[in-house]
């Protein structure tokens, strides 16, 4: 085998006749060098790479630990293969809890060296495709978006696909996703980064004039067009132009855009001179585009050309620990704009943040923590910083206990806006029970009902209680302890 393709071994043995029998099982497979004390050892180490190292504990001025510990501390990605005569159970654990890769008893022959060293060095290899995988496809910002998960490693994918197309983008998602700056990001990808990026909300916008925001008008076009004005459109040549909640245009107006993007020509309102221009379309809606081309509000025709890469921006509840990457950037972000020192969240808040379903998305996180950090001081936001996220928190499914408690308020005499309170008091006129129990009774009946209708979720029933999970765990185990003590009676 050309030595050029064979992997490197340091072998530190310090009796020679082992040693050369070692050499021996490794010499046709892989370059090895041979050291036998520790103070040899670190010179090679010093002075050249190596795949792996195999030393035995036992040298003579060392111990072959104090060689791993150096690795470990110097080149912590080298794999270590620890070999002694006088092994044991805790020499064993000694050596793998300092980062050993393997651990061989002597004597040993060929074939159980080459296993553990082909096994190493694959497992090896697996990290550093991992690792390059991870520096090129996993990031956690690309542009202004935050996010590590999968759900955004392939946004920036598509993104960076399509960025250098002049196609039509369409993307979808629920409100407060993030679809505007996936758009720029779009822009900023694109051989157009250095031209216009217009943005456009047709919801924004009245139906009246929102043909004059696209298109422009002359000078007496209409009552109060005293003076002609340029539209989106015109301003975005060369560039991007970005038609947010597109969903949202009116059916007449949809036949002028689908005439634009397919000539790249429009007549200004009030005016019969046509101009051309060259725009790349990227739209957005938070509404299902072929739900609204069956039922008639969106014109097919018009889908087909906008629909060309299609993005879907993935709802906060669906990315994981994004929650926390995004929440964090935000806290530092207004923390330094409000001259506030907040470093963090308390466990009890990132357990909330992580399981709350977030129907507002990006937006709303957004709001909740400049709201926390606007109104209140210090360096950790604790639960009862949160007072109106935790009173109208959302279930995370539709048809959750929660949910559904909230939809039968007259019967249960509670809505998810009230927080997870006791009952209200009954109604004048109503029967009330004159039978009193134990305070710790009814406190247990409180928390059990709050853990049910969070579907067993306890950190999640204790921000509605607005306490601390660990006071309901703590509480949980009192009862436990009370049951048996009766049970034993």
């Amino acid at each position: 085998m050309p030595s050029v393709n064979r992997p490197s071994v340091l072998l530190i043995e310090d009796s020679p006749s082992n040693a050369m029998v070692y050499r021996s099982y490794l010499q046709d497979d892989y370059e090895v060098k041979v050291a036998n004390t520790g103070r040899d050892a670190q010179d090679y180490l010093d002075q050249a790479s190596f795949d792996v190292v195999i030393t035995d504990v036992r040298l003579p001025d060392m111990s072959g630990l104090a060689i791993l510990d150096k690795v470990q501390v110097e080149k912590p990605t080298l794999p270590v293969i620890v070999i002694t005569a006088h092994g044991s159970v805790d020499m064993v654990v000694d050596a793998m809890q300092r980062g050993a890769s393997d651990f061989i008893t002597k004597p040993f022959d060929k074939a159980r060296l080459s296993v553990t060293l082909n096994n190493i060095l694959k497992k090896h290899h697996l990290e550093e495709v991992v690792q390059e995988f991870e520096k090129v496809y996993r990031r956690e910002f690309f542009h202004s978006m935050i996010g590590a998960s999968l759900p955004m490693q392939n946004v920036y994918r598509i993104v960076e696909s399509a960025a250098g197309s002049s196609a039509s983008v369409f993307i979808t998602g629920e409100s407060g996703t993030g679809k505007e700056l996936c758009s720029e990001a779009l822009h900023a990808e694109s051989i157009r980064s250095d031209k216009p990026f217009i943005a456009l909300n047709c919801a924004a916008i009245p139906r009246e004039l929102i043909e004059s925001e696209i298109f422009g008008h002359v000078k007496g076009a209409f009552t109060g067009a005293s003076a002609s004005r340029e539209g989106a459109a015109l301003r975005a040549s060369g560039g991007t132009l970005f038609l947010d909640e597109i969903g949202e245009m009116p059916l007449d107006l949809q036949s002028k855009l689908l005439r634009l993007i397919q000539s790249g020509t429009f007549q200004p309102v009030g005016s019969s001179k046509e101009v051309k221009v060259d725009i790349r379309f990227i739209c957005a809606t938070n509404r299902d585009p072929l739900k609204e081309v069956r039922e008639g509000r969106f014109r097919e025709d018009l889908y087909y050309r906008l629909h060309v890469i299609p993005i879907h921006m993935p709802a906060l509840r669906e990315r994981g620990s994004d929650i926390l990457l995004i929440a964090r950037a935000l806290l530092r972000q207004y923390s330094s704009d409000e001259g506030k020192s907040f470093q963090g969240f308390s466990r009890e808040v990132e357990e909330f943040f992580t399981h709350y379903s977030w129907p507002g998305n990006v937006r709303e996180l957004s709001n909740v923590v400049r709201n926390v950090v606007v109104l209140n001081d210090g360096t950790s936001v604790g639960m009862s910083m949160l007072p109106t996220i935790a009173a109208t928190a959302t279930p995370i499914a539709s048809d959750t206990p929660i949910d559904r408690s909230a939809r039968e308020e007259s019967s249960t005499g509670w809505t998810a806006a009230d927080g997870l309170s006791v009952d209200r008091p009954p109604r004048q006129g109503q029967a009330q029970s004159s039978e009193i129990i134990p305070l710790w009774l009814e406190e247990k009946r409180i928390i059990e009902s709050a853990i049910d209708i969070c579907g067993g979720n306890v950190p999640r029933a204790a921000a509605f209680l607005e306490i601390s999970a660990s006071t309901i765990y703590r509480k949980k185990l009192q009862w436990e302890k009370a049951e048996l003590s009766s049970d034993s009676i």
